[in-house]
């Protein structure tokens, strides 16, 4: 029998340390101190209660925790000595069915491991779905985690721990997240196209009108249909469109919707997510045979990334008339200009234009969109709401010196070129922290023609600098390009900086950042706010119309841009349950 919410805030003190028995493996204190903050209005607020509680424990009841929990296909799962939850886990798993060479693999890996760390390898292993991750999975997961430095792995742990326990609630209050679970398994259908080159190998690239980039339109144009749009459409820069129409004809729309294509060797959630939640509210409303009195416009844009093409944002530049002629001549790496691609596939260049949206017709403009950062991952806190999207310049630049002989010239004599950009960059780096928010990079950095044994004469380099707002972005970029100018007059050299691209900064229009705040609200979590450091489709509609973000929580250090970018069921299905609140408020307002 399932428990239910009520009956544990109604529970006596013992009774409700009993239904939450076995959560964290031998460690009852903790749900008996989170239970002190009866009663919760969700199972979400009280896991992150459970999390509170351990994070204020201290470092050495965290290791005494972690160091209660059996080791993967060791010696206790060996001996059927398992609590009856992990013996559940380790079998979902395949763990007891390991073949000898990967029983022998873990055993090292567990060795080794506990030689590095002093605690024992935790891994939830039932997965961000719920479904148990393969062996494989489980193998290359460990294997990896070798690596890390000890306090980032200690709290790697913790995370595991928070999700195995996470888990096992919902299996007490059969609560299982059936719309987290439905938006997980789109993600991971539409990853099965893959560009040539990456497929092969395993890996998920999506750019723009190449063949899966094509059948990523069309698995998502059918699936929209599926889901009860009424209009579902490719438009002429390759968009899938999808609108449910308002309760009557002359009601405006919301706009949603995030990028489909991918960065090369990308991952699956990055723009993806922001698609496939508003697509699932407009399954669930579709079903209920219901209409709000604003209809929903629900855009997955065919290029944000700028892989195939130098035209970063196409997709929804081009709904709001920026889409520049000049791109069209601009070729691929196989010489292809994007002409020919949009022809190819059948896309109606003269229609362009026809795609500029009237703001007037439209309320305003949400996303929803993984963090791809480590914020949300560090603090344990599934959903975040978004500021303001960071604005940023790009700089080109190259430090000029004197190269010469590394051993004859004398430390006090030296032109160095690189130690002049590698002074800047510790600059950088300090400038940006006294922000709190800014960011500062020197991404790239090259001696062109460099040798092992002479002293640099040329430093090629890049800048990148962003902050949430243009007056802060601006500030930061003048005391750094003044520091550059000093660092090259004291140390003799000679620099050049081209600025190569500078973005406004776009706040979230403050009544939509307060919705989606009432929202996160409601379902018992932290309201965390935080600026965008990354780009998104959101700061092209913002020059037109009002626009908030949500942000999910990532796996694995929050890391994007890369094939571990993941988040889990449960957390998507708060996303879910958010999203589908921002539209009650707007029905009720």
């Amino acid at each position: 029998m399932a428990w239910t919410l009520e009956q544990l805030n109604a529970a006596s003190p013992a009774e409700a340390l009993q239904m939450l028995d076995g959560l964290y493996e031998h460690s009852p204190w903790i749900a008996e101190a989170a239970l002190q903050l009866r009663p919760f209005r969700s199972l979400a607020q009280l896991k992150y209660a459970m999390v509170q509680v351990l994070n204020g424990a201290g470092v050495e009841r965290q290791l005494e925790l972690i160091r209660a929990h059996p080791e993967l296909a060791g010696k206790a799962m060996v001996a059927q000595a398992l609590t009856a939850e992990s013996t559940n886990e380790q079998s979902q798993a395949g763990l007891t069915h390991c073949t000898p060479e990967e029983f022998a693999r873990i055993q090292q890996l567990n060795t080794d491991y506990n030689a590095r760390f002093g605690f024992p390898f935790i891994l939830a292993v039932r997965g961000p779905r719920g479904t148990g991750l393969s062996r494989q999975e489980i193998i290359a997961t460990f294997a990896r985690r070798l690596s890390n430095h000890p306090d980032f792995e200690r709290a790697e742990a913790l995370r595991n721990i928070h999700r195995i326990a996470e888990i096992r609630l919902n299996d007490k209050f059969g609560a299982e997240p059936v719309l987290g679970n439905d938006v997980w398994d789109w993600h991971e259908r539409l990853a099965q196209h893959s560009d040539p080159g990456y497929a092969e190998k395993g890996q998920l690239t999506v750019t723009y009108l190449t063949d899966a980039h094509r059948a990523c339109a069309q698995r998502i144009s059918h699936w929209m249909r599926d889901c009860g749009f009424d209009e579902v459409e490719i438009d002429a820069v390759g968009n899938v469109v999808g609108r449910y129409k308002p309760a009557t004809p002359d009601g405006k729309y919301l706009m949603t919707g995030s990028h489909y294509d991918t960065v090369r060797n990308g991952g699956k959630y990055d723009g993806r997510l922001g698609i496939f939640v508003p697509m699932a509210c407009v399954r669930e409303l579709h079903r209920q045979a219901k209409r709000l009195p604003f209809g929903i416009e629900v855009v997955a844009f065919a290029e944000e990334e700028g892989q195939r093409y130098k035209a970063t944002f196409l997709g929804s530049g081009a709904l709001i008339g920026d889409f520049r002629n000049e791109w069209l001549d601009q070729k691929d790496a196989d010489g292809i200009p994007m002409r020919e691609a949009m022809q190819h596939a059948g896309l109606c260049i003269g229609d362009i234009p026809k795609l500029r949206r009237d703001a007037a017709r439209y309320l305003g403009f949400i996303e929803v969109h993984i963090e791809q950062g480590p914020v949300l991952n560090e603090l344990d806190i599934p959903l975040g709401v978004v500021t303001s999207i960071n604005g940023g310049v790009r700089y080109v630049c190259e430090m000029l010196g004197m190269a010469s002989h590394a051993g004859t010239t004398p430390m006090d004599r030296r032109r160095d070129a690189a130690l002049g950009v590698a002074e800047l960059a510790l600059y950088m780096e300090q400038r940006a922290a006294r922000d709190g928010d800014s960011v500062a990079t020197i991404g790239m950095l090259q001696v062109p023609g460099g040798s092992i044994n002479v002293v640099p004469g040329k430093c090629s380099f890049s800048m990148d600098m962003r902050a949430p707002t243009d007056a802060q972005r601006d500030a930061m970029v003048a005391d750094v390009l003044a520091q550059l100018e000093e660092i090259a007059q004291r140390r003799g050299l000679q620099y050049k900086a081209e600025l190569a691209m500078k973005v406004a900064a776009a706040p979230s229009a403050p009544a939509w950042q307060h919705r989606w705040e009432k929202a996160v609200d409601a379902l018992g979590v932290p309201v965390y706010r935080m600026p965008s450091g990354a780009g998104h489709d959101a700061m092209k509609l913002h020059e037109i119309m009002p626009q908030a973000m949500l942000f999910v929580r990532g796996l694995h250090g929050g890391i994007s841009h890369n094939p571990l970018e993941s988040s889990t069921a449960d957390d998507i299905q708060l996303a879910v349950d958010a999203f589908s609140h921002v539209l009650q408020q707007l029905a009720a307002e």
